[in-house]
């Protein structure tokens, strides 16, 4: 990396993005973050033409990939259980930061803004991510131990075409999903004495209200921008993309503070009742 591509931002999330070794990832992630709120980072780019060189980002050799409904059920009965569903949140929380990375990287021409808000988002993933998998390695388990899914990249990839199709679909519909069940996750682990994992998934809770939030904000920007209309267009995504895949219950209160109406909701619960 030459000392213009060390400063530009595009060039930076692309290398971070790419990292296949998650420490690095996260340390990546976190510098960038870093630079960006000391103003070392410039904007440059010499088109505002969607990205498409990058259709799979760094990951490691483990965990394996496996068709969602390949993976193993497990309750918290066992040791092995919870660590398997604290890593089933820690590989969320990985996809995560590729998502926000992937967010910078793909879409230039957006106000500055934007890559402020995606950068903060993947410091903060990377930051659950390190706190999730500190606790399986407590439990003599690590990151990989444990098959997974790639359905948050296989629907990022679905949607980058275009960035309201991705902030439709990513934060305000996938991540999203998070805020529905985390409450019941934390509610599990205090049932059964884990307070340590409790703890973190309550802080993972509170962060990721504004990681929806921040794209429900640029969401309407961007349907604002082109003159349509935020809430069908979202429902309209919603019933393209996931139709019967939407699962009830929604947690309305979380949901609203990252910024969905009450008629998106209702529309919604109308959805997942359906299904």
């Amino acid at each position: 990396m030459t000392m213009s591509d060390s400063t530009n931002l595009f060039v930076r999330a692309r290398a971070a993005l790419m990292e296949a070794e998650p420490q690095r990832k996260c340390e990546l992630a976190d510098r960038l973050y870093s630079d960006w709120n000391n103003n070392l980072l410039k904007i440059e780019s010499d088109s505002d033409a969607v990205r498409t060189d990058v259709t799979e980002p760094g990951r490691p050799l483990k965990p394996e990939l496996v068709h969602p409904r390949a993976l193993p059920r497990r309750g918290l009965g066992t040791q092995e259980g919870q660590a398997a569903l604290i890593h089933a949140v820690t590989h969320i929380e990985f996809n995560a930061i590729n998502l926000a990375l992937d967010a910078v990287y793909r879409y230039p021409g957006m106000p500055v803004e934007y890559y402020g808000d995606w950068l903060r988002v993947a410091h903060e993933e990377s930051k659950h991510f390190n706190l999730l998998r500190n606790k399986l390695n407590k439990m003599d388990y690590d990151y990989g131990d444990f098959v997974a899914h790639n359905g948050l990249w296989e629907i990022a990839m679905r949607t980058a075409h275009d960035l309201v199709y991705r902030m439709a679909m990513v934060p305000r519909m996938m991540e999203a999903r998070g805020l529905d069940v985390t409450p019941d996750m934390i509610k599990r682990f205090r049932k059964i004495g884990d307070l340590e994992t409790a703890e973190i998934l309550k802080i993972i809770l509170s962060e990721e209200i504004g990681h929806v939030e921040a794209g429900s904000r640029w969401f309407s920007f961007l349907c604002k921008e082109r003159g349509i209309d935020a809430e069908q267009t979202w429902l309209d995504l919603v019933q393209t993309y996931l139709a019967s895949d939407i699962r009830c219950p929604l947690h309305w209160e979380t949901r609203k503070q990252a910024g969905f109406s009450d008629n998106e909701l209702e529309q919604l619960q109308e959805l997942c009742t359906r299904n």
